[in-house]
């Protein structure tokens, strides 16, 4: 170990395991520089930052696509997108199923449920959807209803918050610097916009995005710390599954230690923050790696299946926290 290893591991147990101080950008970049060699160490490291600083509970999390495929954007990964020969066909799912899934979510001891869409951002029909979905859920069913359905106007922002939707989902994807390489159609910055617009109306923000699109290590440095000075309240964590008809269909997946570092090089950036595994973590990390990802700083998981790739079995996760004796947070702790 060098002497530069040493002292930004040394650096992360002072400011951040200790004071609860996030790495900033420079820091991250050190840590995401670090060899395979000091991977242990910094995952032992990061999960003792989550435990201080979040806690032992695992918040699990369902999601289901409310409306699928035909997007007008181009984000470069996305097999939603219509403007791609991808697979995916644009459909609706109707209130029934919803509800549907939502209960069967809520058997896993999930607190979390969101509802999401492939739109630039919600039109009238799609608001009166959202809205009878909630109503139907919130009949039956305790969980957490949380939505991510694009970029949002300050009405629509204020009407969501009025259906009790607890968290809003809308990721960044990537740096700041990158996000021009991954989508055209619309900014970084009108992104930036919806989620201030949602930590006004008071909902939780929930604000991520994806690794391994062609980024480099600097500019998920970058991210991270562009995500620390917006203050998320959760933090998914995706990383690319490359869809074919995209333009990334043929990059190569992330391999598993530069997964791992990013998981705790994030964690240190954002020492209090939910930060979730979501999307890509089977064919990045497998069973194994999902296993270190959750002794490495992650604190919760979305379980079952994504909006077009398959996930883990929920029951297979469900199982995984238990074998870590890492206990599912309490909807009544998130009220």
């Amino acid at each position: 170990m060098t002497t530069t290893e040493t002292g930004i591991l040394d650096t992360a147990r002072s400011q951040v395991l200790e004071r609860g101080i996030g790495l900033d950008e420079a820091q991250v970049l050190e840590v995401l520089r670090l060899p395979d060699t000091e991977l242990d160490g910094l995952l032992e490291l990061a999960h003792q930052v989550r435990m201080r600083w979040c806690g032992p509970e695992v918040e699990v999390e369902g999601i289901i696509s409310l409306k699928t495929g035909g997007c007008p954007e181009d984000c470069h990964f996305c097999s939603q997108s219509g403007l791609f020969d991808s697979p995916v066909r644009s459909a609706w799912l109707d209130i029934p199923s919803l509800v549907e899934a939502a209960r069967q979510t809520a058997k896993t001891g999930a607190t979390e449920f969101c509802i999401v869409a492939a739109v630039r951002g919600p039109n009238e029909r799609l608001m009166a959807q959202v809205a009878a979905g909630i109503a139907a859920i919130k009949d039956e069913i305790d969980i957490n209803i949380a939505c991510s359905l694009g970029m949002l106007t300050p009405e629509q922002v204020e009407q969501l918050a009025a259906m009790g939707v607890h968290r809003y989902n809308h990721n960044l994807e990537t740096a700041r610097s990158h996000f021009p390489n991954v989508v055209t159609t619309h900014t970084w910055e009108e992104r930036w916009e919806t989620l201030r617009l949602v930590r006004e109306a008071g909902m939780e923000v929930c604000c991520g995005g994806i690794v391994g699109m062609g980024e480099t290590v600097e500019q998920r440095a970058e991210f991270a710390a562009q995500l620390a000075a917006l203050e998320p309240d959760e933090v998914p964590l995706n990383f690319l599954n490359p869809r074919p008809g995209t333009p990334f269909g043929d990059l190569e997946p992330l391999a598993g230690s530069d997964a791992l570092r990013t998981v705790a090089a994030f964690r240190l950036a954002l020492p209090r923050t939910v930060l979730r595994f979501a999307g890509g973590r089977e064919i990045t990390l497998g069973d194994l790696g999902a296993r270190k990802g959750l002794l490495g700083g992650i604190n919760a998981v979305i379980v079952g299946n994504y909006l077009t790739t398959l996930g883990r079995p929920a029951e297979a996760d469900i199982d995984l926290l238990g074998e870590l004796q890492m206990p599912i947070k309490a909807l009544n702790d998130t009220l």
